[in-house]
Protein backbone atom coordinates (compact mmCIF):
# COMPACT_ATOMS: atom_id res chain seq x y z
CA UNK A 1 0.00 0.00 0.00
CA UNK A 2 1.49 3.28 -1.09
CA UNK A 3 0.69 6.65 0.36
CA UNK A 4 0.29 9.56 -1.98
CA UNK A 5 2.39 12.57 -1.25
CA UNK A 6 0.20 15.33 0.16
CA UNK A 7 -0.07 18.48 -1.87
CA UNK A 8 2.34 21.14 -0.68
CA UNK A 9 0.73 23.77 1.52
CA UNK A 10 1.35 27.26 0.14
CA UNK A 11 3.04 29.55 2.62
CA UNK A 12 0.85 32.10 4.32
CA UNK A 13 1.24 35.57 2.89
CA UNK A 14 3.23 37.84 5.08
CA UNK A 15 1.26 40.73 6.44
CA UNK A 16 3.38 43.85 6.36
CA UNK A 17 3.88 45.28 9.79
CA UNK A 18 2.90 48.84 10.47
CA UNK A 19 5.46 51.15 11.85
CA UNK A 20 4.89 52.71 15.24
CA UNK A 21 4.00 56.05 13.65
CA UNK A 22 1.47 54.49 11.27
CA UNK A 23 -0.12 52.52 14.11
CA UNK A 24 -0.43 55.64 16.27
CA UNK A 25 -1.93 57.55 13.36
CA UNK A 26 -4.49 54.76 12.81
CA UNK A 27 -5.42 54.74 16.49
CA UNK A 28 -5.75 58.52 16.50
CA UNK A 29 -8.03 58.58 13.44
CA UNK A 30 -10.14 55.78 14.90
CA UNK A 31 -10.54 57.77 18.11
CA UNK A 32 -11.57 60.85 16.13
CA UNK A 33 -14.17 58.85 14.19
CA UNK A 34 -15.61 57.49 17.44
CA UNK A 35 -15.54 60.66 19.53
CA UNK A 36 -16.15 63.47 17.00
CA UNK A 37 -19.80 62.63 16.09
CA UNK A 38 -20.72 62.22 19.76
CA UNK A 39 -18.94 65.41 20.80
CA UNK A 40 -20.47 67.44 17.97
CA UNK A 41 -23.93 66.09 18.78
CA UNK A 42 -23.57 67.05 22.45
CA UNK A 43 -22.21 70.47 21.46
CA UNK A 44 -25.05 71.20 19.04
CA UNK A 45 -27.73 70.07 21.50
CA UNK A 46 -26.20 72.02 24.38
CA UNK A 47 -25.78 75.13 22.21
CA UNK A 48 -29.41 74.92 21.12
CA UNK A 49 -30.61 74.54 24.72
CA UNK A 50 -28.43 77.44 25.89
CA UNK A 51 -29.58 79.65 23.02
CA UNK A 52 -33.23 78.89 23.75
CA UNK A 53 -32.76 79.55 27.46
CA UNK A 54 -31.06 82.91 26.84
CA UNK A 55 -33.81 83.86 24.39
CA UNK A 56 -36.85 82.84 26.44
CA UNK A 57 -35.90 82.87 30.13
CA UNK A 58 -35.49 86.69 30.49
CA UNK A 59 -39.13 87.15 29.40
CA UNK A 60 -40.55 84.75 31.96
CA UNK A 61 -42.42 86.32 34.89
CA UNK A 62 -40.45 86.28 38.11
CA UNK A 63 -42.97 83.94 39.68
CA UNK A 64 -42.28 81.24 37.06
CA UNK A 65 -38.57 81.93 36.61
CA UNK A 66 -36.34 79.43 38.46
CA UNK A 67 -33.63 82.10 38.74
CA UNK A 68 -35.81 83.84 41.29
CA UNK A 69 -35.61 80.94 43.74
CA UNK A 70 -32.35 79.16 42.87
CA UNK A 71 -28.77 80.48 43.00
CA UNK A 72 -27.99 78.72 39.71
CA UNK A 73 -29.53 78.40 36.29
CA UNK A 74 -31.61 75.38 35.37
CA UNK A 75 -30.79 74.37 31.80
CA UNK A 76 -33.70 73.49 29.57
CA UNK A 77 -36.33 75.80 31.09
CA UNK A 78 -36.49 77.95 27.98
CA UNK A 79 -36.73 74.87 25.78
CA UNK A 80 -39.65 73.47 27.80
CA UNK A 81 -41.43 76.82 27.69
CA UNK A 82 -40.83 77.05 23.92
CA UNK A 83 -42.28 73.58 23.36
CA UNK A 84 -45.37 74.49 25.40
CA UNK A 85 -45.83 77.78 23.54
CA UNK A 86 -45.39 76.19 20.12
CA UNK A 87 -47.88 73.46 21.01
CA UNK A 88 -50.36 76.10 22.19
CA UNK A 89 -49.86 78.14 19.01
CA UNK A 90 -50.40 75.01 16.91
CA UNK A 91 -53.60 74.27 18.83
CA UNK A 92 -54.88 77.80 18.30
CA UNK A 93 -53.90 77.79 14.61
CA UNK A 94 -55.95 74.64 14.07
CA UNK A 95 -59.13 76.44 15.14
CA UNK A 96 -61.25 78.67 12.91
CA UNK A 97 -60.07 81.89 14.52
CA UNK A 98 -56.44 80.78 14.35
CA UNK A 99 -56.68 79.81 10.68
CA UNK A 100 -58.24 83.19 9.94
CA UNK A 101 -55.39 85.01 11.67
CA UNK A 102 -52.80 82.87 9.85
CA UNK A 103 -54.37 83.58 6.46
CA UNK A 104 -54.55 87.29 7.25
CA UNK A 105 -50.88 87.41 8.29
CA UNK A 106 -49.84 85.44 5.19
CA UNK A 107 -51.72 87.90 2.97
CA UNK A 108 -49.89 90.72 4.73
CA UNK A 109 -46.51 89.06 4.19
CA UNK A 110 -47.41 88.31 0.59
CA UNK A 111 -47.49 92.04 -0.13
CA UNK A 112 -43.88 92.53 0.96
CA UNK A 113 -41.57 91.81 -2.01
CA UNK A 114 -38.42 90.51 -0.28
CA UNK A 115 -40.02 89.08 2.86
CA UNK A 116 -42.59 87.28 0.71
CA UNK A 117 -40.01 85.14 -1.09
CA UNK A 118 -38.08 84.36 2.12
CA UNK A 119 -41.20 83.41 4.05
CA UNK A 120 -42.70 81.27 1.30
CA UNK A 121 -39.43 79.39 0.74
CA UNK A 122 -38.90 78.69 4.45
CA UNK A 123 -42.51 77.65 4.88
CA UNK A 124 -42.28 75.16 2.03
CA UNK A 125 -39.08 73.68 3.44
CA UNK A 126 -40.56 73.23 6.93
CA UNK A 127 -43.81 71.84 5.55
CA UNK A 128 -41.86 69.32 3.50
CA UNK A 129 -39.51 68.25 6.30
CA UNK A 130 -41.78 68.45 9.36
CA UNK A 131 -45.30 68.62 8.02
CA UNK A 132 -47.52 66.21 6.18
CA UNK A 133 -46.73 67.33 2.64
CA UNK A 134 -44.21 64.53 2.20
CA UNK A 135 -47.02 62.01 2.80
CA UNK A 136 -48.70 63.12 -0.41
CA UNK A 137 -46.02 61.21 -2.34
CA UNK A 138 -46.78 57.54 -2.76
CA UNK A 139 -43.37 55.91 -3.09
CA UNK A 140 -39.72 56.47 -3.95
CA UNK A 141 -38.42 55.40 -7.36
CA UNK A 142 -35.32 55.69 -9.51
CA UNK A 143 -35.64 57.20 -12.95
CA UNK A 144 -33.12 57.93 -15.69
CA UNK A 145 -32.99 61.70 -15.47
CA UNK A 146 -31.82 64.11 -16.87
CA UNK A 147 -30.62 61.67 -19.54
CA UNK A 148 -30.17 57.98 -20.16
CA UNK A 149 -27.54 56.40 -17.95
CA UNK A 150 -27.96 58.88 -15.10
CA UNK A 151 -30.31 57.83 -12.31
CA UNK A 152 -32.11 60.25 -10.00
CA UNK A 153 -34.26 59.84 -6.91
CA UNK A 154 -37.90 60.69 -7.62
CA UNK A 155 -41.24 60.50 -5.85
CA UNK A 156 -44.44 59.15 -7.40
CA UNK A 157 -46.89 62.04 -7.16
CA UNK A 158 -49.86 60.62 -9.07
CA UNK A 159 -50.73 57.47 -10.95
CA UNK A 160 -53.69 59.06 -12.73
CA UNK A 161 -52.67 62.11 -14.75
CA UNK A 162 -55.92 62.57 -16.68
CA UNK A 163 -55.84 64.69 -19.81
CA UNK A 164 -52.05 65.03 -19.71
CA UNK A 165 -51.74 61.30 -20.30
CA UNK A 166 -54.28 61.36 -23.09
CA UNK A 167 -52.46 64.21 -24.81
CA UNK A 168 -49.19 62.31 -24.67
CA UNK A 169 -50.92 59.23 -25.98
CA UNK A 170 -49.18 56.76 -23.70
CA UNK A 171 -50.61 54.15 -21.40
CA UNK A 172 -49.62 53.46 -17.82
CA UNK A 173 -48.07 56.91 -17.44
CA UNK A 174 -47.39 58.27 -13.97
CA UNK A 175 -46.40 61.69 -12.69
CA UNK A 176 -43.16 61.76 -10.73
CA UNK A 177 -41.47 64.58 -8.91
CA UNK A 178 -37.69 64.83 -9.26
CA UNK A 179 -36.42 67.10 -6.44
CA UNK A 180 -33.23 69.13 -6.46
CA UNK A 181 -30.77 68.76 -3.58
CA UNK A 182 -30.56 70.05 -0.94
CA UNK A 183 -33.87 71.91 -1.35
CA UNK A 184 -36.64 69.40 -2.15
CA UNK A 185 -39.22 72.15 -2.65
CA UNK A 186 -37.79 72.83 -6.11
CA UNK A 187 -37.65 70.21 -8.82
CA UNK A 188 -39.26 68.85 -11.97
CA UNK A 189 -42.58 67.15 -12.70
CA UNK A 190 -41.98 64.42 -15.26
CA UNK A 191 -44.49 62.10 -16.93
CA UNK A 192 -42.94 58.71 -17.55
CA UNK A 193 -44.16 55.14 -18.15
CA UNK A 194 -44.29 53.09 -14.99
CA UNK A 195 -42.03 50.47 -16.63
CA UNK A 196 -39.20 53.02 -16.91
CA UNK A 197 -39.02 53.53 -13.15
CA UNK A 198 -37.52 51.29 -10.51
CA UNK A 199 -39.01 51.14 -7.05
CA UNK A 200 -36.59 51.76 -4.19
CA UNK A 201 -36.92 50.04 -0.81
CA UNK A 202 -37.11 53.23 1.26
CA UNK A 203 -39.85 55.34 2.75
CA UNK A 204 -40.74 58.82 1.51
CA UNK A 205 -39.24 60.32 4.67
CA UNK A 206 -35.95 58.49 4.05
CA UNK A 207 -35.97 59.72 0.45
CA UNK A 208 -36.48 63.29 1.65
CA UNK A 209 -33.58 62.96 4.10
CA UNK A 210 -31.42 61.61 1.29
CA UNK A 211 -32.22 64.62 -0.90
CA UNK A 212 -31.83 67.21 1.86
CA UNK A 213 -28.49 65.75 2.96
CA UNK A 214 -27.16 65.85 -0.60
CA UNK A 215 -26.81 62.08 -0.81
CA UNK A 216 -25.09 61.62 2.55
CA UNK A 217 -27.87 60.10 4.68
CA UNK A 218 -28.46 56.78 2.92
CA UNK A 219 -30.74 54.23 4.60
CA UNK A 220 -28.77 51.28 6.03
CA UNK A 221 -29.96 48.74 3.44
CA UNK A 222 -29.07 50.98 0.49
CA UNK A 223 -25.69 51.83 2.03
CA UNK A 224 -24.90 48.11 2.21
Amino acid sequence: MTLENPAPVPPEPKVPRQSAGAALRTYFLTGVIVVAPLALTVYVVWSFISFTDELVTPYLPRVYNPRTYLPFDVPGVGLVVSVILLTLIGFLAANLLGRTLVRWSERLLDRMPIIRSIYSGLKQVFETVLGGSSRSFREVVLVEFPRRGLWSIAFVASESIGDAGRQIGGEDLIAIYVPTAPNPTSGYIVFVPRAETRKVAMTVEEGMKLVISGGVLFPPDMRA
